[in-house]
């Protein structure tokens, strides 16, 4: 619209002016059509540019999730994460572009179109009535005849009135056209200039990212590059391998076992013919393992395990010669016999002594695993492990409350168990369980070769959980125990191997760590001890006193004087000491570190051993923690009362369940002469009556050779999952215990 009008010709309103006013009407109306196609184009460009942003979010998440099939690699991690967070700020760069352009159209083109345009066209209204009311008195004056004087006047005064009007309308319609005109170039011209500010300000914050990556991107690429030339090395090798293999004739001979010497004794694995219990007694081929001092099979790899032996130590393995079929063999525990089949006479053999191997390495193992027994301890079959005989060494995974990944999440969430404790290996999925350590794979094999009277190795995922030792290793954690065990490694200047390091160099850090116990507080020289009597005779010496960290609440079982200086505390008393109420297990685990006697007596409390006073405590946590470190559940006081004894005089049921499930003896009798089952009887408590009558009815059948009834094994379950997650429960007394 390139039209200007003047006034002085608006007046005249000649015939210019009319076309000049036709010539606008026309332009203005193409302006209003062509602004209303920009705000349609303009919406819909704001559109496509929000799919195009939540399409890009959606890429990134797609390429993440993309990432983190399989085990996670931290370069990969590093890399998602730099290249994730670039491209999100870019796409929030690309939406703030998106919202100015949004503001832009709203405040320069609509406004525009609705206020510029709308005065335009009511001034256009208002000048075409005046034209038609100035048209229609010119003719009527025009019209009057010369004798009509009155008439006349009265024509030529609405002639003027209608003229004074058009004037007026037509002035308002020249001004309101001059003003678009100006209004058009200037609005158009500062939109197009705050589209070009806003574009120029995303496209110098990509620009600013990428910057920001640019050193990294470099890098990255080096990295890369060597990343494909060992991919190609190892393709050249995999394919060298395939050709040598195909090569090589296999003539469909049978698969080699796969049979090795692990930290736990011999372990083998492969399939077997498992005849099933039931009327049918069909066959079905299952996978079966042999590994901690257990023997399980399953059917696919994700199937939860299904223990066929609790505890390899109360079984015994035999040929089948009279079986209908070949190469068979039988497993027979006290409460159920398998009979299994072998592919052929040599894997007969092998599985034959893979079983009698593990049977005796079970042995060794709970040789060393379990202190010696005191003189109330029961004997024959029960003795060898009461627990098994009550059915809690090896629940069958999958119906144990709060196992496989639930476990794994709950103990890598305590602060430092997201990395291994000893080689910082990222998502451990095995803990050292007397320790209270999460490991890797590696790392947990070490362990294991270490012996259980250092460390207890257990699978986070694979194996079955009790509620009391999910919560002692919340309760400890990597952080805890590398505050102990690695007190003086920045001081001595000792690198700590990494998770790319080789296994010879992890192997010698966790043997000088927890073996050889380099890099814990030295000892000094002390010249007197206090804090109890040394150990009865038969006990080894009482080592020196360590210098421990003194753990928060660690010492407030009972006032001490204050003469009492926790210096002068050799381990023994300061274990005792921090199992006393209440407990604390960092200073409990830091004293066994510096060599306490997890069985050491205090002479000046009745020769009470650390496992009493916990049970005094009534901390279900501390006597775990004493138990999984090979405290005796047996050891008695000076009246002849071992750790049942005390959970039952005081109630505490939970332990009582706990002592039953790891072997305490049923008949051992105080110095007055009673059993647990006669103080509980006499203390009223009815929960702990029930317990101890069951213990004693399984013990009975089990040794008569009966399978006994898997109601013991729920009950006892629940008595647990009771006494580490609502306590307050197990408060039942009864006057009347006949009725039980």
């Amino acid at each position: 619209m390139t039209v200007k009008l003047d006034f002085e010709e608006c007046l005249k309103d000649s015939p210019r002016f009319r076309a000049s006013i036709e010539l606008v009407e026309a332009e203005v109306s193409e302006l209003e059509t062509r602004l209303e196609k920009l705000l349609k184009l303009g919406t819909g460009l704001l559109d496509s540019g929000r799919h195009y942003v939540a399409a890009g979010r959606a890429f990134i998440t797609g390429i993440c999730d993309l990432a983190r099939l399989g085990p996670p690699e931290p370069m990969m991690a590093e890399c998602l994460d730099k290249f994730s967070e670039s491209l999100n700020h870019k796409l929030d760069s690309h939406s703030e572009l998106l919202d100015a352009t949004q503001h832009t159209l709203q405040q320069q083109i609509q406004t525009l179109v609705k206020e510029g345009l709308r005065g335009f066209r009511e001034a256009r209204r208002d000048f075409w009535r005046g034209a038609e009311s100035l048209e229609a008195a010119l003719t009527h004056n025009a019209e009057v005849p010369r004798r009509r004087i009155q008439e006349a006047e009265e024509a030529g005064a609405a002639l003027k009135t209608a003229r004074a009007g058009y004037r007026g309308r037509a002035l308002d319609y020249a001004l309101q056209i001059n003003v678009i005109e100006d209004k058009r170039k200037f609005d158009i011209m500062e939109f197009v200039l705050r589209l070009v500010e806003a574009q120029a300000t995303h496209f110098q914050q990509g620009h600013e990212e990428l910057n920001r990556l640019a050193q990294y991107r470099k890098e990255l690429g080096a990295q890369l590059h060597q990343l494909v030339l060992n991919s190609a090395r190892e393709k050249r090798d995999m394919e060298q391998r395939h050709v040598l293999l195909k090569q090589k004739e296999l003539g469909g001979e049978e698969p080699e076992p796969s049979l090795r010497e692990g930290p736990g004794g011999l372990v083998m694995e492969g399939h077997l013919f498992k005849r099933a219990s039931n009327a049918f007694k069909t066959w079905s081929r299952r996978w079966f393992t042999i590994q901690s001092n257990q023997l399980v099979y399953q059917k696919k790899y994700k199937d939860p395990v299904t223990v066929v032996v609790d505890d390899l130590r109360l079984c015994t393995v035999k040929l089948c010669p009279d079986s209908d079929r070949r190469f068979c063999f039988e497993v027979v525990s006290p409460s159920k016999s398998c009979l299994l089949q072998a592919d052929s006479e040599r894997l007969l053999q092998l599985w034959i002594s893979a079983v009698q191997s593990s049977i005796a390495t079970a042995f060794s193992q709970a040789h060393l695993d379990d202190s010696p027994r005191g003189p109330g301890q029961g004997s024959g079959h029960l003795a060898v492990g009461s627990a098994a005989t009550l059915g809690y060494s090896g629940m069958a995974r999958g119906r144990e409350p709060g196992g496989g990944g639930h476990v794994a999440a709950q103990v890598q969430s305590v602060d430092g168990n997201a990395q291994c404790c000893d080689c910082r290996e990222p998502a451990p999925e095995w803990a050292s369980i007397n320790l209270g350590v999460t490991l890797c794979i590696q790392c947990s094999g070490i362990h294991r070769s270490l012996g259980v009277h250092f460390s207890k190795v257990r699978s986070l995922t694979l194996d079955s959980w009790e509620p009391e030792l999910v919560k002692l290793m919340c309760e400890l954690g990597n952080v805890v125990i590398n505050q102990i065990y690695e007190a003086r490694v920045e001081g001595m200047a000792v690198k700590k191997p990494g998770p790319s390091c080789s296994r010879q160099e992890k192997e010698a850090w966790i043997h000088a760590k927890y073996v050889e116990k380099k890099f814990l507080t030295k000892l000094p020289e002390i010249r007197g001890r206090r804090g109890g009597r040394g150990p009865p005779r038969g006990h080894p010496p009482v080592p020196p006193k360590p210098s421990v960290r003194l753990w928060p609440g660690s010492l407030k079982s009972k006032p001490e004087s204050p003469s009492d200086d926790l210096g002068s505390l050799h381990p023994g008393a300061l274990l005792f000491r921090a199992a006393g109420q209440p407990p604390c297990l960092p200073t409990m685990a830091d004293a066994l570190a510096h060599g306490a006697d997890v069985n050491w007596v205090n002479g000046e409390q009745e020769n009470a051993t650390p496992l009493i006073q916990a049970t005094a405590a009534n901390s279900l946590l501390a006597c775990e923690f004493l138990l999984q470190n090979g405290a005796n559940v047996n050891q008695a006081d000076n009246h002849g009362r071992g750790p049942l004894h005390h959970a039952t005089i005081l109630g505490h049921t939970g332990l009582a369940c706990l002592f039953l499930k790891r072997g305490a003896d049923l008949g051992a009798l105080d110095s007055e002469g009673r059993d647990p089952l006669t103080i509980a009887m006499e203390t009223a408590n009815a929960d702990i009556v029930t317990l101890l009558r069951l213990a004693k009815m399984r013990e009975a059948e089990v040794a008569l050779g009966q399978a006994g009834d898997e109601t013991y094994l729920d009950i006892f379950r629940d008595f647990s999952l009771m006494a580490s997650d609502a306590p307050e429960k197990l408060s039942r007394r009864s006057q009347d215990l006949h009725t039980l």
